[in-house]
């Protein structure tokens, strides 16, 4: 950190410390402002201690007498004044004061200390070693043994950022003293500096309301709670620094030195219906999906949607305030003859490996949020075939938009076999899976799609998986074959992508191959991110890391270390029937995303009573807000009350 506007140091006893920070900065503007807790007489009995008050105030600092660390908004010297460094060095309640004693210190110093602190101010604290009850503590306490002062900064906002040694040779003239007029120090040979800063408030779930275009008919509904915050977010609009963005322009870059690769451009709704899914027919669990009532639905209706330019301004305007509005947003590319039998081959294919549970004509006016891209990617693949037919038999030439795509051209020979070129067309966009709250269930996450037609002689999936292999395999993931594909795994994590081919259609010779990736997983491992919930955090922190677009394999530096998990148990009644997927969602909404493990421990079914008693054990975390244990448990009651209004569940 470059050197401070102004510093403000509490808890000083000889001002030994003081003195030495104003000299380093006396060639500075920065302004130091030294207080202690004693009365001016008793601080003077400290050794050296006029001395240093007279350093301090001749390099033009002010020292304040009489002042409690926990109390600072109560001191008159201090009214109106926000500094943009509070330092407190080995805080400490004095004689043989207890853990539990110097935890309230240290909480009451952080509530207090947050109301003299800029916007992008930091508290430093300097403890001894071990009495952080950090990992950063060698050797490490247990952790209830500690003055757990992450946890306490939580209480007020705050988040540890940076621990690093107290240099105490950087200030020499540093003479560490006890509390209230006692000059015996404490062992700071070892002694840590804790440096906290501000964490964004918890942003509120609510309810969006969306309209699209779905089959020709405009479609007005609600995004669940839940799931409010991962929609128009824009990570990966053109110009986008975010990992997820980086990951895809880095597997863009690397097909493309094989084969030629096209992506679409078109803005695709969230919505799906029934029979869409079961069209493409893909390996997605029914019962993973969000499904979806409209609230309004007009047949034919040529209105303006957030399909338009309204929802791509929203979803392109990014954290730093570039905007692209992507005026022209047309169907697919028009590529070679191959790639025209992709759609039908890859479809037949899909049908054969699986079924959806529903009946496509009694489902027909249910929509879901889209749970995979393989739908909107087989109606791109059909608006180019007519487009393709029209063109070739010179119909409505006039009549026929523009075709605009991303495109990524290889160099060097062809990627295809015996001189045939090979194209794969992309699609790439949010998706959305209602699973269960675990650590690397992803509600929402950014699918990377690929299809494409090869000569079957080729062996595509192995010439596929080989190239994918080699982009990612240097980041932890390895490739499982299976039958008919390959599977993409990494740990701890899982399922990360698959390669998969159709059955044989009609010519043998050809068969068409689809890639399917998840973006925010392999952002994850290229990017060593602690947490995938770290990709969809608004603290400008996050993206900084980013901003110069790194390379994969450069390891991201959280902003919030060691954050604490805390658990709670809930236990309740239900009645006959329970949804426990709608259990899931309520504990999304309630926590604000901070659980991150939920664990069923106990179930009970009353012998006599159609009722079922479930006991869970929720583990709470964030690695984007401070989460104090008087956050999580406030969060925990309202996932009670939640439950009680929304599921009719009673709590024990």
């Amino acid at each position: 950190m470059s050197p401070s506007r102004s510093i403000l140091l509490v808890g000083e006893g000889n001002f030994s410390f003081s003195a030495s920070v104003s000299q380093q900065y006396s060639e500075t503007e920065t302004s130091i402002t030294a207080t202690c807790l004693q009365h001016q007489e008793e601080a003077l009995r400290h050794e050296g201690a006029a001395n240093n008050i007279k350093i301090i105030k001749d390099s033009g600092g002010v020292v304040l007498f009489e002042v409690d660390c926990t109390k600072l908004e109560e001191c008159a010297s201090l009214q109106g004044r926000l500094f943009d460094r509070v330092v407190f060095n080995f805080p400490h309640c004095g004689r043989k004061s207890g853990v539990k004693k110097n935890r309230k210190l240290l909480k009451r110093f952080f509530l207090s200390c947050v109301q003299v602190l800029s916007e992008d101010g930091e508290v430093h604290v300097s403890l001894c070693n071990g009495q952080g009850g950090t990992p950063a503590d060698q050797p490490k306490r247990e952790w209830h043994n500690s003055w757990q002062v992450a946890a306490m900064a939580a209480e007020a906002h705050l988040i540890l950022s940076d621990v690093h040694p107290f240099e105490s040779e950087r200030y020499q003239s540093y003479k560490c003293t006890g509390y209230r007029s006692q000059d015996k120090g404490f062992h700071v040979e070892k002694g840590l500096v804790h440096v906290f800063t501000r964490s964004l408030p918890y942003t509120p779930a609510q309810i969006c309301k969306v309209e699209e275009v779905v089959e020709g008919d405009k479609v007005q509904y609600n995004i669940p709670a839940e799931l409010s915050d991962y929609i128009f977010r824009g990570f990966l609009c053109s110009g986008s620094v975010h990992p997820v963005r980086l990951v895809q322009d880095f597997l863009l870059k690397g097909l493309a030195e094989k084969w030629s690769v096209s992506m679409a451009t078109e803005t695709i709704p969230f919505l799906l219906t029934a029979k869409q899914l079961q069209a493409c027919c893909c390996d997605v669990d029914i019962a993973h999906c969000y499904w979806v009532q409209p609230l309004q639905k007009d047949l034919n209706s040529d209105a303006q949607t957030f399909t338009g330019k309204e929802k791509d301004h929203l979803m392109c305007s990014d954290s730093r305030g570039h905007t692209d509005t992507q005026d022209t947003l047309s169907a697919t590319c028009a590529t070679s003859d191959k790639m025209d039998k992709v759609r039908s081959k890859a479809a037949e294919s899909l049908r054969s490996t699986c079924s959806l549970d529903v009946d496509p004509e009694g489902e027909s006016g249910l929509y879901m949020l889209r749970p995979t891209l393989l739908p909107q990617m087989e109606e791109l693949l059909t608006k180019k075939e007519l487009i393709n037919d029209a063109e070739s038999h010179g119909e409505d030439e006039g009549n026929n938009k523009s075709v605009e795509v991303e495109g990524h051209k290889k160099d060097g020979p062809s990627g295809g076999c015996n001189g045939v070129p090979s194209l794969l067309f992309g699609i790439s966009g949010l998706v959305f899976r209602n699973v269960p709250v675990n650590h690397w269930a992803l509600p929402a996450f950014h699918e990377l799609l690929f299809r494409g037609d090869f000569i079957s002689e080729c062996e595509p999936i192995k010439l596929l998986g080989q190239r994918l292999e080699t982009l990612l395999v240097p980041y932890g993931v390895s490739l499982v074959t299976e039958q008919g594909g390959v599977r993409l795994m990494a740990q701890p994590m899982g399922l990360v992508g698959r390669v998969s081919a159709s059955n044989e259609s009609d010519n043998i010779k050809d068969v068409s191959v689809t890639v399917s990736l998840n973006l925010d997983l392999l952002a994850v491992l290229l990017f060593s991110l602690p947490d995938w919930r770290l990709l969809w955090s608004h603290d400008p922190r996050f993206l900084q890391h980013f901003a110069l677009c790194p390379s994969p394999g450069k390891p991201f530096r959280p902003f919030s270390l060691f954050p604490e998990h805390f658990s709670f148990d809930i236990s309740f009644w239900t009645g006959p029937t329970w949804e426990e997927r709608k259990f899931h969602a309520v504990i999304r909404e309630a926590s604000h995303g901070t659980v991150e493990h939920v664990k069923l421990i106990d179930m009970f079914s009353h012998p006599d009573l159609s009722q079922t008693s479930y006991c869970y054990r929720l583990t709470y975390q964030s690695h984007t807000h401070a989460l104090s244990h008087t956050q999580a448990l406030k969060f925990h009651k309202d996932l009670e009350s939640l439950l009680t209004s929304r599921l009719q569940v009673t709590i024990r």
